[in-house]
C-alpha cells in the first residue's frame, strides 16, 4: 500500500504498519486508519501517520522509556473493544508534542495510545482521576502543572 507523508513523502508500507481506530481518535473521529512509521537513526520514536490525511501525524514514544514509574489499567470496556486476551498483547505509546529546543518538549501521559498488537487494535484512553495530565517534560522526573504551567518534582 503507498501513502503520502507529511514526514517522509510517498511511501510503501505493508498492513503490519497498520493500526486501526475503530471509533477514530478524538478530534478525529473520522480518522480511522494510521501507519507506524519507524524514525530511522531514532528507535525511541515513531511516526503515527493517517492513511487518509497527509497532514495528519503524530510523533509518539513508548512512555516507559521516559517515566518508568508509568502506569494505568485498561477499563474492562477498553479491553472488550479491543479484544485483549493477554496483557502482554497491549503496547502503549504517548503522543509527543514537539518544541524547540527538544529539551521543552512534552509528553502526553494522560491519554495513551493502546494498541493490541495481535489485531492491530488502536483506541487512545482518556485517564479519568489520574495524577497524569498532556504535558509532561519529555525529559523525564519533572512534570509541568497543567493548570499552573509551573514545573515541579
Amino acid at each position: 500500500m503507498k501513502i503520502t507523508t507529511v514526514y517522509f513523502g510517498d511511501i510503501e508500507i505493508n498492513e503490519k504498519q497498520l493500526i486501526n481506530f475503530e471509533n477514530g481518535l478524538p478530534g478525529f473521529q473520522d480518522e480511522k486508519e494510521f501507519a507506524l512509521l519507524d524514525l530511522e537513526g531514532n528507535p525511541a520514536f515513531k511516526v503515527m501517520q493517517s492513511t487518509k490525511t497527509k497532514e495528519l501525524a503524530f510523533v509518539i514514544t513508548n512512555p516507559f522509556l521516559v517515566y518508568p514509574d508509568y502506569e494505568f489499567k485498561l477499563d474492562d470496556n477498553t479491553v472488550d473493544q479491543l479484544s485483549v486476551k493477554k496483557p502482554e498483547h497491549v503496547s502503549a505509546w504517548s503522543i509527543v508534542t514537539l518544541k524547540e529546543p527538544f529539551e521543552q518538549s512534552t509528553i502526553n501521559l494522560q491519554a495513551p495510545v493502546v494498541i493490541n498488537t495481535q489485531n492491530r487494535q488502536a483506541k487512545q484512553v482518556s485517564l479519568n482521576h489520574t495524577k497524569y495530565h498532556t504535558k509532561h517534560s519529555i525529559k523525564g522526573g519533572e512534570q509541568e502543572d497543567a493548570s499552573t504551567h509551573t514545573k515541579t518534582r
